[in-house]
């Protein structure tokens, strides 16, 4: 439901599956290694997850670690029920796919036609509601949403309400973004065509024909009664997750399941047992905008292995989950987890996928780290060129190799081999290159640690340097600003100062690299204030490739 940007450490060596890693595994050989990552990455007291591994009708491993209950110390099972999150978006946009496929409903229909007083809806298609280019503000972006009003139960169309004169972030097929409001409106054009409450409609046309009897809405008591307890760990001790109105997640994010009846919906989606072929195949294929991200109709392709994979991963709070299905060797992996902050090893889309290259007889290889000189670690130190709008920093933190590109957070590299280093994914890949003489003169990067890599020159610039500001150049930035739809206040802390978006947890601390320009690396943004001198008229925030600009707003006498 929330996009929760999350990392994952090195994972520790495992045990190889075959001498022949093109021999897919038998099931005993693939429970062992299964068991091997599990254990070494979940502890048997505290919030862990289940596993269903499947090749066609064939389960490769079925099994749960960690607790479902902390307090009660009452272990996690493989049929336990959790709250998927967004794998729901899947499911509702096969829901809504069916009423295609029943001449109710046509992708080309503006949502003007289900819901005649939406704003702008009859410029808005349901295509466009599927694949996330409708242009449509996020509600769960909108200031202070998990501060309370995320607790309150909401019909369908007090949802829809909440966000529908928020201002759209751009035109409707105009550009691809992730988008819950999207699917909140899945959930209303489902109704509005079947005569039936969203998740009344699935249960009808989906879970029961296809015996997925432990799905069903996160908002029913009957459905949440086995539902395992959900947390919020991280580096901390587990701790009770934000209690939340599961009206509110809707056909966006309210589902609740169990590993078994999610690889069941696997096989008969992707087997095509729910859509005509033509349907499924506009649900898995990206089109116009959403084909750079890869995004279908609730499905994100990708590869593992070389092998192409159709996937969707979900966070919620106290939970976290993804769904892969590599069509083909025709492998099904379900991986849910009772946390919303995995610790380093735990993040359920790195689980997924090395169970599935696993389950294809290519397992990544296990790696160990290895000790560089911090001497050495500085020959990497530079700005290397990505493009003509991104580059890569690379520099030593405290000892330790990071690397940064534009707008995004600062991450911490792992040595594994002579100029070879892994990102915290345990996937993403750096070797750097030099010259005959040894000199270092660029970077190859490896998306997920696939392909052929792509390779970044180094560059002449400079690294930027942190600069100590007087106090007075720190107080001229003091204030509280506003956009459009965001406050953010800019208080001064020692010789930095820091930045805090309402509604957001905390402050994020931001250091000076010029008078007007200061940067916060572990989260991937910068501020520029305006003017250079003088009291600040406003603030510009760059982060992920957007820009956000904020106003001041005058002290009241």
């Amino acid at each position: 439901m929330r996009h929760i940007r999350l990392t994952l450490a090195l994972a520790a060596a495992l045990t190889p599956l075959a001498a022949d890693a093109a021999i897919p595994p038998e099931p005993t050989e693939f429970a062992r290694y299964a068991e091997t990552m599990l254990a070494e990455a979940y502890r048997p007291d505290a919030p862990g997850v289940a596993v269903l591994v499947m090749r066609g009708d064939e389960v490769l491993y079925r099994g749960a670690r960690g607790e479902a209950d902390v307090e009660a110390d009452v272990p996690l099972k493989p049929e336990d029920r959790f709250r998927i999150a967004s794998v729901t978006k899947q499911i509702a946009a096969a829901g809504l796919l069916t009423l295609i496929d029943a001449g109710k409903v046509s992708l080309d229909d503006p949502l003007s036609k289900y819901l005649p007083d939406y704003p702008g809806g009859a410029g808005i298609t349901v295509h466009q509601l599927l694949n996330h280019t409708s242009g449509i503000k996020s509600y769960t972006e909108i200031p202070g949403l998990f501060e309370g009003p995320i607790q309150r139960d909401l019909t369908t169309a007090q949802l829809v309400g909440y966000f529908k004169d928020q201002t759209p972030a751009f035109a409707p097929g105009e550009a691809w973004a992730y988008n819950n409001s999207g699917y909140v409106l899945v959930g209303a054009v489902i109704e509005a065509a079947s005569g039936q409450p969203w998740h009344e409609y699935l249960g009808q046309a989906l879970f029961k024909p296809l015996g997925m009897k432990d799905t069903g809405y996160g908002a029913d008591p009957a459905v949440v009664a086995r539902q395992v307890k959900g947390y919020t760990t991280g580096d901390k001790a587990p701790a009770p997750a934000l209690q939340i109105s599961m009206t509110q997640p809707h056909a966006a994010g309210a589902l609740v399941s169990t590993v078994d009846d999610l690889a069941r919906w696997n096989r008969a989606l992707h087997e095509g047992r729910v859509l005509k072929p033509a349907t499924y195949a506009r649900m898995i294929t990206p089109s116009g905008k959403a084909t750079e991200a890869g995004y279908g109709y609730g499905i994100q392709t990708s590869s593992v292995k070389g092998s192409p994979v159709l996937q969707h991963s979900g966070g919620i709070p106290g939970f976290t989950s993804f769904l892969t299905y590599v069509p083909g060797a025709d492998v099904s992996v379900v991986v849910l987890h009772n946390s919303e902050t995995p610790s380093p090893g735990q993040e359920t889309g790195s689980i997924a996928r090395r169970l599935a290259a696993a389950a294809l007889g290519e397992p990544y290889p296990a790696v160990k780290p290895v000790v560089v000189d911090v001497a050495v670690l500085r020959q990497y130190e530079g700005v290397y060129r990505v493009d003509e709008t991104a580059t890569r920093t690379v520099r030593v933190v405290d000892g330790k190799l990071t690397v940064r590109r534009t707008d995004r957070a600062r991450e911490e590299l792992t040595a594994i081999a002579d100029d070879t280093f892994l990102y915290s994914d345990g996937f993403n890949r750096i070797r750097f290159e030099r010259d005959a003489t040894g000199k270092v003169t660029a970077m190859r990067f490896w998306a997920e640690g696939e392909g052929e890599g792509a390779v970044a020159e180094l560059t002449g610039e400079a690294l930027p340097v942190a600069i100590a500001l007087p106090r007075e150049a720190l107080e001229r930035l003091i204030g509280i600003y506003r956009s459009k739809d965001a406050e953010m206040s800019i208080v001064r802390e020692g010789e930095a100062i820091s930045g805090h978006i309402k509604g957001q947890p905390q402050g994020v601390p931001f250091v000076a690299i010029a008078p007007n320009r200061f940067t916060g690396d572990i989260v991937g943004a910068e501020l520029m204030f305006a003017p250079e001198t003088g009291p600040a008229r406003s603030v510009t925030l760059r982060q992920w490739g957007n820009t956000m600009v904020f106003e001041r707003v005058p002290a009241v006498e």
